[in-house]
C-alpha cells in the first residue's frame, strides 16, 4: 500500500486567502501580506482525510492565512519542506502532564512527536481541588518535583500554566473522581442529594472557568464505587456548556461489553458526546474480542448515539500499582493503603485476591500473568530507584520474597503512588483499534524529556513514541491506512471529540499548530527498557505560529496556551 493516495501531477497554482484572516493582520485583498512563515512545497496532508497535494502554507501571526502557491510571496522566514509532510499539529487526547509541564515547560517528549495541543484530566483532575484531593494524587509527586500546590479552582491552575509559559497547548477535563474527593473522600458509597449537588455546583463552576467536559477513570478508587446515575447527573452539568465525557471504562476485560453498555447508557442519558480512552480488550481470555467491541461502538453511532474512543498503539498499559490490589486496599486513600497492607490478616487477603480468578475487580496483577508481566517503571521514593526497570519476579528474587510482598511493600513506601508497565494485550487487538476510522489516539503520559528534571523517569514509551508509532508501524512497516486517515484520526478527529473547532485542519483562519515530517524517518526510538529516547523524523512544529522545533530540535520559543472550553465565561 502506498503511504499517500497520489493526485494528478499538477502544480498548485491557485492562492487560497480568508478576507477576515487578512484584514486581522492589517492588510487588503490588493496586497498580498508578508507572511510570518511560509512552508513551501509540502505535501500538505490537510487532516481532513483528503488526498495531499503539492502547496505552501502561509501564517501571519497565530493563524493559517493562505494555502497554494506563495513561491512570490514576501515572508519573513520560509521553511523548505519539499519531499515531506506538512499536516496539522498533533493533538494527545490523554496527556497527563499537568504537573509536569510546571516543572519542564518544553514538553519535550510530546512536541518532538509534533503533539501541539494536550488534553488532559483523567478521572482526578489538577482542579478543583482542595487539601484532600492534593493528598490523594498530587502532592507527592509534586513535593518531588518542587512545585506549590498554590490553586484550588481551575481558573487558579490555567493561570498558573499560562504564568509557566508551556511549548504546546494545554486544555482540562474534570474528574469526577475528583470531585468525589472533594466532597466525600474515598469512601465506598453513595453520595448523599446534598453531596451530589455540591458536585455538580464545583463542575458547572470549572466548565464556566474552561474545562472541556467531564471525565471518569472507573477502573480506580474512587470512580469505581460511582454509578451509572451519578455519572449520568454529573455528565448533565457538562452538556449544558457544550461539554464533552471521556472515560476510561469499567472494565477492558472480562465485563467490557457491559461496560460498554454503561458508556452507551451514559452517553444517551446525558445526551453528550462521549469518548472512551485506551480502549483495549485486556488479558488472555478476552483476546480476539476488539473486532466486536469496535462493531458494538459503530452500532451504538449508527443508532444516533455519539460514542468513539482513543487508544495508543502498545500491548502494555501502564497505572499505578495501586491497580495490582484490590480496590478495598485503596479505600479511604494512601495512609489506609499503608495501615492494610502493613496488617498480616489483610495482606494475606490482597495476595489471596491478586491471584484469583473471576475476580469482581480489574486485577491487573492476574492479567499480566503475575509479577513476570508487571515491571516497576517510576516511584516517588528515591530510594526505590534501583527497582525501576524490573519485573516484580526480579524484585522479589532479588529481595528474597514473594513478587506480590515485594509488590506491596514497594506500595507501602510510595503510598501507592508508583507507575508500572503491564503486559496485558494482544498485537492484533491493537492494531485492530488504532486502525478504525473512529478512533483517535492518546498516550496516557506525562510529558517528560531526555534531560532536565524529568529526566530520571523511565516512563512507558508511549511518552515518547505514541503519534510516530501510528504512522511508523499502519502507514510504513504494516500498512492498515493511508497517510491522510492516520493524520486525520490523530488532528480533525481528536479536535471534534473534545470539541476543538480552531485547531486540527490545516485551513486557511485555521490557529497556525503545524507539523512538518519526514515519513521516511518518522518513528519511535523508545522502548520499555530504554525509554527516554526522543522519536526521528519531526522536522518542525508551529504552535501558535511560533516554531517551537526547528530542524528537528525544540526551539526557545513557549509559545502554547491554556485552553479554555466552549462554556468557559472567562
Amino acid at each position: 500500500m502506498s503511504r499517500f493516495q497520489p493526485l494528478p501531477s499538477r502544480p498548485v497554482t491557485h492562492l487560497i486567502v480568508v478576507v477576515n484572516a487578512l484584514l486581522l493582520s492589517g492588510t487588503s485583498s490588493a496586497k498580498l501580506p508578508t507572511y510570518d512563515v511560509v512552508i513551501a512545497n509540502g505535501r500538505v496532508v490537510d487532516g481532513t482525510g483528503a488526498p495531499w497535494f503539492v502547496g505552501d502554507v502561509g501564517v501571519v501571526g497565530d493563524r493559517i492565512v493562505a494555502i497554494g502557491d506563495l513561491s512570490s510571496a514576501p515572508t519573513k522566514q520560509r521553511i523548505d519542506a519539499k519531499s515531506l509532510v506538512v499536516a496539522p499539529g498533533f493533538i494527545d487526547l490523554q496527556g497527563q502532564s499537568e504537573l509536569n509541564v510546571l516543572a519542564d515547560n518544553r514538553l519535550a517528549s510530546k512536541v518532538t512527536q509534533g503533539v501541539t495541543t494536550e488534553i488532559t484530566g483523567e478521572g482526578v483532575s489538577i482542579a478543583p481541588a482542595n487539601e484532600q484531593v492534593f493528598a490523594s494524587r498530587w502532592r507527592d509527586t509534586a513535593q518531588k518535583l518542587g512545585i506549590a500546590l498554590d490553586w484550588r479552582t481551575l481558573d487558579e491552575y490555567l493561570k498558573r500554566l499560562e504564568r509557566a509559559k508551556p511549548a504546546a497547548n494545554v486544555g482540562i477535563l474534570v474528574g469526577a473522581g475528583g470531585l468525589r474527593i472533594h466532597v466525600m473522600g474515598s469512601d465506598n458509597r453513595p453520595p448523599t442529594p446534598a453531596e451530589l449537588d455540591q458536585m455538580r455546583q464545583l463542575l458547572e463552576q470549572a466548565m464556566k472557568e474552561g474545562a472541556f467536559g467531564l471525565s471518569s477513570a472507573l477502573q480506580y478508587v474512587p470512580g469505581v464505587f460511582a454509578t451509572t446515575e451519578e455519572l449520568t447527573e454529573l455528565a448533565k452539568v457538562a452538556r449544558r456548556y457544550n461539554g464533552v465525557y471521556f472515560t476510561h471504562q469499567r472494565s477492558e476485560a472480562d465485563r467490557i461489553f457491559e461496560s460498554l453498555d454503561e458508556v452507551v447508557a451514559i452517553a444517551k442519558g446525558a445526551n453528550i458526546s462521549t469518548t472512551i480512552w485506551h480502549l483495549k480488550t485486556a488479558y488472555p481470555p478476552n483476546w480476539g474480542k476488539m473486532p466486536e467491541v469496535l462493531r458494538r461502538l459503530a452500532a451504538a453511532r449508527a443508532a444516533g448515539v455519539d460514542v468513539a474512543a482513543s487508544a495508543y498503539p502498545y500491548a502494555r498499559s501502564s497505572n499505578r500499582i495501586a491497580a495490582c490490589l484490590p480496590p478495598w486496599v485503596s479505600e479511604g486513600g494512601g495512609d489506609k493503603l499503608v495501615a492494610r497492607l502493613a496488617d498480616p490478616s489483610q495482606r494475606a487477603r490482597a495476595k489471596k485476591e491478586m491471584d484469583e480468578a473471576g475476580a469482581d475487580w480489574e486485577n491487573q496483577w492476574r492479567g499480566a500473568g503475575g509479577g513476570k508481566g508487571v515491571m516497576l517503571s517510576l516511584v516517588v521514593t528515591p530510594e526505590l530507584q534501583k527497582f525501576v526497570g524490573k519485573t516484580f519476579d526480579e524484585i522479589g528474587k532479588e529481595l528474597g520474597k514473594d513478587p506480590r510482598d515485594a509488590a506491596m511493600d514497594i506500595a507501602i513506601a510510595d503510598r501507592g503512588m508508583s507507575q508500572v508497565i503491564n503486559a496485558i494485550m494482544d498485537e492484533a487487538d491493537v492494531r485492530a483499534v488504532s486502525s478504525d476510522p473512529l478512533v483517535s489516539f492518546g498516550a496516557d503520559s506525562a510529558a517528560t524529556a531526555e534531560d532536565g528534571p524529568l529526566g530520571a523517569m523511565r516512563p512507558h514509551p508511549r511518552a515518547f513514541g505514541t503519534f510516530p508509532r501510528v504512522i511508523s508501524e499502519y502507514v510504513q512497516r504494516a500498512p492498515t491506512m493511508r497517510m491522510e486517515e492516520a493524520v486525520r484520526k490523530m488532528t480533525s478527529l481528536a479536535a471534534s471529540r473534545v470539541g476543538l473547532m480552531d485547531r486540527g485542519i490545516l485551513r486557511p483562519g485555521m490557529m497556525a499548530d503545524i507539523v512538518v515530517f519526514d515519513p521516511a524517518s518518522l518513528k519511535d526510538l523508545a522502548t520499555y527498557k530504554e525509554p527516554n529516547h526522543y522519536s526521528s523524523g519531526v522536522k518542525h512544529v508551529l504552535v501558535n505560529g511560533k516554531p517551537i522545533v526547528r530542524d528537528g530540535v525544540i526551539t526557545d520559543a513557549r509559545p502554547g496556551r491554556a485552553l479554555r472550553g466552549p462554556g468557559s465565561r472567562r
